[in-house]
């Protein structure tokens, strides 16, 4: 029987600005190694798995795409039997997906129920090769990565070009100094065309367009191959010596007769050759990083992939996966997928395919692809999951998180966090942050004529200072350049708390008596989180560069009690302050003039350098410094200082009522969210939406709560945020630690206490995940404990 829909209008090739999901499904991590293989859909290129689950039937019926392309691949076995050859020469070499795997392919089509349609008939064979040649996902999403990091230079921008004149074809199938035909640039000055350097890949070259730029001085190359018709090219600067942009391409290229809407990309770009380059480096840690543990496997011991620089998200993920208000919301292994157009586009689609990755131990078995020999002893470890749409969709418009650098894993799970608040939580199901809320209370005293203020902020989070003592040096004579390291004194998690939480000097003038002598402020806990999240800030200024200290914080596996930081609140002999009102009586922030003075002479606009001052305290620069290097990218840093309304704890303004934030909680917008758009907007709910939309990483306002405002509130009052009640005991449940230097650089692990298998010994232990390597964490944990750089506690 014949299929009608091999001729299909809808039936096309996938251009290169498509994404082709040919790896993995998008609703599972099932993927084209399965034995059932994966479907990828022949007219929008979903990818989706033929198992139990049959994703991919349930995208034909839901899409009314009827064409399938079944893809299945078998890894081809590799027995190391012998050692390794010695090397005898240097060469550019490349293992294709040929060497690795074999693969099969057949076409279905679901609604005339044909299994093994005519690959020759219609439409089908430029659309099936366009689909196996095509970038998958991952390795698409990385190249854009990649190439966001280009920009355009002084030599693209301002490129003049010699006389113009139309290149004949043949001129454009060879080097016009070799007869080299691949690898070939054009000089975009003067229309010559010269074959590239040799390439990682075995792509040959003998660098003659390099010969051309120094013997003409002509900086600007485009290579042929690379260019689409959407208009993206390799295109490289060598007066830079780098690799550029051009926002011109298809200007100077039609200077040379060269239509853009007509070329095909043919050939690999740098980016993917250097992807394909960096995939073949191991990212574990080169020290005890498990290979001689045992490994772990099933439910809850599932590794996830490193995608390149990705160790910061995988230990943020494996922390909040583990914990009941994130498996609650998004473990729902018996429920149907949510119904997504794009499942891949969808970010409740990806932390459910997350969750069931992780928790289900469907995917958490040993990699048996590899033979273990006497060359290779050790026991396999499991492939891991690999999360390139979630990473996808979670740096999507972020400038740090869409690129393939190392990030700050603190700085990823605060926006995490908000992503995940923003989304849509239709009941019974909640926001799995709200177990990360609480309130803290902040008690404001005039030092003059004793009034108080207080004021309450919603919280999901804590950065507590770590207190830095050194240790005395002894160099023995040593020399200048033999300088030896910094060490330093433990310090207690008890005192880092009771420096988050010690009252400070402010400079403000007191609204009651007029005083200028400022205030005492003090924060403390109003109510408590189910889970508390700590950030340990263990950063110095070294040349106003932040620098990474190793000081010891002491934190036992034992449970304490948070109660004695606890806010007793407003008391009976206390006079309150007279409530602010925006305008005139607004207090006045004074700013420090000699760090005021410094910061600016750093280059620092006096906005944020006012902002920064009074967010440390108006005391010194550094600390000024320090929260200016974790705020640049805040959505209001350059707006002025406004001590009202939201900062002064005001209140909503008129107009904002429950009902309008419930509102636009039903179209998926956060309560934070919501309260900051209708604030900024005079409370229209229309003007609203549109300010969210436009302000995607601005975190909202996480205060002001009607209900937390009003006085009094008692601890049972449930639209507070956390629990007030007593004792608020903690235990450390996870933690991320961090090795290196710098935050952006080095490598992140997360250890997490679990219920281990009875198999491997029963009881309670401390795992660590080092991106797909899972192992029962032996020795080590207390030594890390001291250095980790997130912390998060369970209440018990």
């Amino acid at each position: 029987m014949a299929c009608k829909h091999v001729d299909a209008a809808e039936l096309r090739p996938p251009t290169p600005a498509q994404s082709v999901y040919r790896e993995d499904c998008t609703q599972c991590f099932d993927s084209i190694d399965e034995p059932t293989g994966l479907s990828v859909c022949l007219f929008c290129f979903n990818g989706g798995c033929n198992g139990e689950r049959d994703h991919a039937q349930l995208h034909s019926q839901t899409s009314k795409h009827p064409l399938v392309l079944n893809i299945k691949r078998t890894k081809k076995k590799i027995k190391r039997d012998e050692p390794p050859q010695k090397i005898s020469k240097l060469a550019i070499a490349a293992e294709t997906e040929e060497d690795r795997y074999d693969t099969t392919t057949r076409v279905e089509c679901y609604e005339c129920g044909v299994k093994d349609v005519d690959r020759t008939a219609g439409k089908l064979p430029g659309v099936i090769d366009g689909v196996l040649k095509a970038n998958t996902f991952a390795r698409q999403a990385e190249v854009q990565a990649w190439e966001q990091e280009y920009t355009a230079c002084e030599h693209t921008l301002c490129l003049v070009q010699e006389r113009s004149r139309n290149i004949d074809s043949q001129d454009l199938g060879h080097c016009s100094m070799c007869d080299l035909k691949e690898n070939l640039w054009l000089c975009l000055q003067c229309g010559n065309l010269g074959c590239g350097r040799a390439q990682y890949g075995g792509v040959g070259g003998n660098g003659h367009g390099l010969e051309h730029t120094k013997l003409a001085s002509h900086a600007v190359a485009v290579k042929l191959g690379s260019i689409t018709p959407e208009g993206t090219a390799d295109i490289y600067c060598y007066a830079c010596d780098e690799e550029r942009t051009d926002p011109e391409l298809a200007q100077h290229l039609a200077h040379w007769g060269i239509n853009i809407a007509e070329r095909e990309k043919t050939e690999k770009s740098l980016t993917e050759m250097q992807i394909e380059q960096n995939l073949k480096w191991d990212f574990s840690m080169t020290t005890e990083d498990g290979k001689e543990l045992s490994p772990l496997f099933g439910g809850g011991f599932t590794g996830l992939k490193n995608l390149g620089n990705s160790c910061y998200l995988a230990s943020i993920l494996q922390c909040l996966f583990t914990m009941p208000s994130f498996q609650k919301r998004y473990y729902h292994p018996q429920d149907p997928p949510p119904l997504a157009q794009a499942p891949a586009e969808d970010l409740e689609t990806q932390l459910r395919k997350l969750a069931d990755g992780l928790l289900s131990g469907r995917y958490s078995h040993p990699d048996t692809d590899v033979v273990a020999s006497e060359y290779s002893p050790e026991i396999p470890s499991q492939k891991g999951l690999a999360p390139a749409m979630l990473k996808h969709l979670i740096g999507r418009g972020h400038e740090e998180f869409s690129t393939m650098r190392q990030q700050d894993a603190f700085e990823l799970l605060l926006h995490l966090l908000k992503l995940v608040t923003r989304s849509s939580h239709t009941a019974p199901l909640q926001d799995p942050v709200q177990s990360f809320r609480f309130i803290m209370e902040q008690r404001l005293q005039c030092m003059s004529c004793r009034k108080v203020r207080y004021r309450t902020d919603e919280q999901d989070n804590i950065s507590i200072p770590v207190p830095v003592r050194r240790k005395p040096s002894f160099a023995n004579g040593a020399a200048d350049s033999e300088k030896p390291k910094d060490e330093f004194e433990s310090v207690s998690l008890k005192e880092c708390l009771d420096t988050f939480t010690s009252a400070e000097v402010v400079e403000l003038t007191c609204p009651s008596c007029g005083s200028k002598d400022g205030f005492t402020k003090r924060s403390l806990f109003k109510t408590f989180p189910t889970t508390l999240a700590v950030n340990a800030r263990r950063f110095e200024l070294v040349n106003w560069v932040p620098t990474k200290l190793d000081v010891p914080v002491v934190v036992g596996d034992q449970a304490f009690d948070l109660g004695d930081y606890k806010s007793p609140g407003t008391q009976d002999n206390e006079d309150l302050l007279p409530e602010e009102e925006t305008g005139t009586d607004t207090p006045a922030f004074v700013p420090n003039e000699t760090a005021l003075s410094q910061l600016e002479g750093m280059g620092f606009p006096r906005v944020r350098c006012e902002k920064a001052l009074h967010a440390t305290g108006n005391s010194d620069s550094e600390p000024a410094m320090n929260w200016l290097f974790g705020h640049m990218e805040d959505a209001d840093i350059d707006e002025p200082l406004n001590l009202s309304g939201a900062g002064s704890g005001g209140g909503a303004p008129a107009g904002i009522s429950p009902e309008s934030i419930e509102l636009l909680g039903v179209m998926g917008i956060g309560a934070p969210q919501a309260r900051k758009a209708l604030k900024e907007t005079g409370g229209d709910i229309e003007r609203a939406v549109d300010w969210v939309f436009s302000h995607p990483d601005d975190q909202g306002d996480f205060g002001e709560d009607d209900a937390a405002m009003d006085p009094p509130v008692s601890e049972g009052n449930k639209a507070m945020a956390g629990n007030a009640e007593l004792p608020a005991t903690f235990r450390l449940q996870s933690i991320v630690c961090h090795k290196g230097a710098s935050i952006h650089a080095g490598h992140y692990v997360a250890f997490i206490r679990k219920a281990i298998p009875a198999k491997e010994g029963g009881g309670e232990s401390w795992v660590l995940f080092n991106d797909e390597k899972v192992v029962k964490a032996q020795g080590d944990v207390d030594e890390m404990k001291k250095f980790a750089y997130v912390y998060f506690f369970e209440r018990v």
